[in-house]
């Protein structure tokens, strides 16, 4: 597997940065799951199936977020050169026309928005049947078995977490074998398999400078940096290294201990200058472009 070089990640990063930020889907989320998928390689190709570039998308789903979301983000020659049949196939008449859309799989920013905007769309309806907050592994669990293997998936977890994911799902666990069963042969249950996709998300995350975990509520850990960060006072100094990207859990606990253990000692605060988490992102994208 070839590894892209530190332009060609910072180039990915940037899209992915400006995909969340158009669409509000969490940046350590998307960055996760590219990692996941694709190492970051925008020309990854599965071998057994049609799914190509950044996210994987294989050909209908493509043709159906582009379909849906192109016009908004400048594909409009691309989403209208789309229609679906009855069937529910999505078809292209214009061959070349079919082509450059399914190219456009290998490029980062359109990858990365349609990620985004599949995502949203799946978080919406993961709510709505869930009536809760979905999280990032809830939205990896709709990319790996469907919206409506999700559904399935998450209900049947949240009431019994201990059942067999393999029983529950045994074509998925045929095809899937090393995620339904440990290298002994038994089954894992549906919490261990949810657990396992959230490990795999936030290290994919923490591999390529990302700032959070990938795997939980959206911006539940940039809010409670904030409340951190201000609970500190206006003399604080807050100094973010490497050493917090991809253990966030960690590195907020030592802050409120630096907090309690600070609070009357005014004297000994200083600051130059007090980062937001915007800046503390932005600053760790810098550090993964020059591959600190």
């Amino acid at each position: 597997m070839s590894v892209p070089s530190i332009g060609a990640r910072a180039s990915v990063t940037s899209a992915i940065q400006l995909a969340s930020q158009k669409t509000g889907i969490d940046f350590n989320y998307l960055l996760g799951q590219a990692q996941v998928e694709s190492g970051l390689r925008t020309n990854a190709r599965a071998a057994t199936s049609s799914a190509t570039g950044l996210y994987q998308f294989i050909e209908q789903s493509w043709l159906g977020v582009v379909k849906e979301h192109g016009d908004k983000h400048g594909l409009g020659w691309a989403s209208n050169s789309i229609r679906q049949t009855g069937s529910g196939r999505f078809v292209v008449s214009d061959p070349d026309t079919r082509r450059a859309i399914l190219s456009l799989r290998n490029d980062p920013q359109a990858a990365s928005l349609m990620a985004a905007e599949h995502a949203s769309d799946n978080k919406d309806a993961l709510e709505s049947a869930l009536r809760r907050e979905a999280t990032g592994t809830d939205l990896y669990m709709a990319h790996f078995l469907g919206l409506g293997g999700a559904r399935k998936f998450l209900k049947a977890m949240d009431a019994s977490p201990d059942r067999s994911g393999a029983a529950l799902f045994p074509a998925a666990a045929r095809a899937n074998r090393g995620i339904f069963y440990s290298p002994n042969g038994t089954p894992r249950s549906l919490g261990q398999i949810y657990e396992r996709f959230a490990g795999k998300l936030d290290k994919g995350a923490a591999a390529v400078g990302g700032t959070g975990a990938a795997s939980g509520s959206f911006g539940a850990g940039d809010a409670r940096f904030q409340q951190l960060v201000q609970s500190l006072g206006p003399d604080a100094e807050v100094v973010l290294g490497n050493d917090a990207v991809g253990r966030d859990q960690q590195w907020l606990t030592t802050l409120d201990r630096f907090k309690n253990t600070t609070a009357t000692r005014d004297d000994a605060r200083v600051n130059p200058l007090r980062p937001t988490p915007q800046t503390a992102r932005l600053a760790y994208m810098m550090l993964a472009s020059m591959g600190a």
